[in-house]
């Protein structure tokens, strides 16, 4: 398993204990996914993590190469969600390139990852790549 980089804002760290310890811990896997992906790809630069709609976000900061990626779960739900601007082509190049690797799809807006089951990591690191690169592309 991957080192766990530390929270460095004391909001997002409140954000990611107000989930069960279940929950955190999937979330924590994203986490380290998305801080990793974007160790590792070019053009990515620096990465914020903050909160936006009160849920764990990474942003592309110098240069500003990528979207937003959501990370969050509902009570209500039984799985999590991936979210990226639904003004982006992210969703539908995702949802064409690997129709049944997730959970499902909410719109244009984000991948669904089920709970119970291991992580699709290819391809969820693929979609992370692309979403932190998707301004390079223009």
């Amino acid at each position: 398993m991957s080192k766990v980089l530390p929270i460095s804002d004391p909001s997002v760290a409140r954000a990611f204990e107000a989930y069960t310890p279940a929950v955190r811990k999937r979330l924590m896997a994203v986490r380290r996914m998305i801080l990793g992906v974007a160790a590792r790809t070019a053009g990515v630069g620096k990465i914020q993590e903050t909160l936006k709609w009160g849920e764990p976000s990474y942003l592309t900061l110098a240069p500003k190469s990528g979207t937003t990626i959501r990370i969050h779960k509902r009570p209500e739900d039984n799985f999590i969600k991936l979210c990226v601007h639904c003004q982006t082509s992210l969703i539908p190049d995702i949802r064409e390139i690997y129709p049944s690797s997730f959970h499902g799809f909410d719109g244009n807006r984000c991948i669904l990852l089920d709970l119970a089951t291991a992580l699709p990591k290819a391809e969820l690191e693929h979609f992370i790549a692309m979403a932190l690169t998707y301004h390079l592309k223009k």
